[in-house]
């Protein structure tokens, strides 16, 4: 496999695409909370986002998002259904960490929800810690939170 790795912001194109086929397959796996979640996932302010390309085509995608003072929230994680279990998702997050540390950033957190357990044993698997549920998602019974130290 020709994998490529491209650092970009939200205004790509490719990453735009990608990210509408992930909204689409997140109202469907979210159902009625899709509404509550749908509204922290705009893509302004995404200055650092991943895109991967298998021979030139965009496969997936991840961001980070700068949150407080050397933390950064992961945001947009996405491999198309066909490529996943390829360990793609952690060629975008390691690059995504690495970006992170590159910015001077010593912590990653992030969301998921109940509803995508694949989701949260990916990031168990990749040495994401669970942590309180913080800001909008704090009493969401829907939302599992995590954090990494870099």
């Amino acid at each position: 496999m020709d994998i490529q790795t491209k650092r970009t912001n939200s205004s790509n194109p490719d990453f735009i695409n990608l990210v509408k086929e992930l909204d689409a397959f997140l109202t469907i796996r979210n159902g009625e909370s899709d509404e509550f979640f749908s509204q922290f996932n705009g893509l302004e302010d995404l200055d650092n986002v991943i895109v991967i390309y298998l021979e030139d085509e965009p496969i997936g995608c991840g961001a980070i998002k700068k949150y407080a003072a050397e933390t950064v929230e992961v945001k947009r994680m996405y491999v198309q259904e066909k490529y996943q279990g390829k360990n793609l998702g952690v060629l975008i997050l390691n690059a995504l960490e690495i970006w992170a540390k590159e910015l001077g950033n010593t912590r990653c957190i992030l969301e998921t929800g109940t509803m995508l357990p694949e989701a949260i044993r990916f990031y168990e698997k990749n040495n994401y810690q669970r942590i309180p549920n913080y800001d909008q998602y704090i009493g969401v019974e829907e939302s599992v939170c995590f954090e990494k130290r870099l």
